[in-house]
């Protein structure tokens, strides 16, 4: 028997609800994705970043540099860099990764595209803030007590690495239907090539001019500068500044949307088995 049902005229308060109580449950999705225990997947999260603080404490020490060029904890002007570094490119590697239209997740009426992306992204976000605050506590606990300047400040440069992770990971991911092989092999050295664009192992302060400009583009770069800025009292970030990196997330989300909006016009359930 047919059934004939009456569409509910809706608000767009009603309809933003809805929409943000479909991207909270997408985004729970996400964060159990990596493990069936959310908690073990945040605990291996954790875990990695660690083991490259420790890598990067080891290397330090190796050379010869375990006194920090900023005076203050040493591990903590490590881990400002480490942290921004890894929301940046982890947010980068979670949009890419996102259902794309092509997707048989597309088929529910609630789904779309902007779901996927945006749930992917505050997934991260919510692992990354997690572990920012867990490690820290820890280290403040069971080693030795810190002190942040700017709690606000450096909580803000944080959200800024993963805005513009977000919108770096839009266009990868809205040039990976046409372009998969390039699309991949460009987010992969972009990822590595931020080992040392992002200037974590450098104090913008501390940089000769020449070596300053091969770093000056990046927005990694001022955004953990400026995070550093924040964190100790005794740094002052004078080549750096927080409104460049946000200037460029703002152009890449919207250029992304675009491109995403475009690309999803044009979908085609052959991309599926060409990732």
């Amino acid at each position: 028997m047919l059934q004939f049902q009456a569409r509910k005229a809706e608000s767009r308060l009603s309809r933003s609800i809805n929409l943000m109580e479909v991207i909270y449950h997408a985004t729970v999705r996400n964060v159990r994705k990596s493990h069936s225990n959310a908690l073990v997947g945040i605990l291996m999260n954790m875990l990695q970043t660690m083991i490259l603080v420790g890598v990067f404490y080891l290397m330090y020490a190796i050379l010869g540099l375990r006194k920090s060029p900023v005076r203050g904890d040493f591990l903590l002007y490590i881990m400002s860099g480490i942290f921004m570094y890894l929301a940046h490119i982890k947010t980068i590697s979670a949009v890419m990764g996102s259902e794309g239209p092509a997707s048989p997740m597309m088929q529910h009426a609630p789904m779309n595209t902007f779901v996927a992306i945006m749930s992917a992204a505050l997934s991260q976000l919510y692992i990354q803030v997690l572990t920012v605050f867990v490690v820290l506590y820890v280290y403040h606990i069971a080693f030795q007590p810190i002190s942040i300047q700017q709690p606000i400040g450096a909580l803000a440069m944080l959200l800024l690495g993963w805005l513009t992770g977000l919108g770096a990971g839009l266009i990868f991911l809205s040039l990976k239907p046409w372009f998969p092989q390039f699309a991949t092999i460009a987010s992969q050295i972009y990822t590595r090539a931020n080992m040392i664009a992002s200037g974590k192992m450098f104090l913008a302060n501390a940089m000769p001019t020449k070596m300053l400009a091969m770093f000056s583009w990046n927005p990694l770069f001022h955004i953990i500068d400026q995070a550093r800025g924040f964190s100790f009292i005794n740094y002052n970030p004078h080549y750096s500044n927080w409104v460049y990196p946000l200037v460029i997330a703002i152009t890449l989300l919207m250029i992304g949307f675009l491109a995403e909006s475009f690309t999803r016009k044009h979908a085609s359930m052959s991309w599926s088995a060409r990732r």
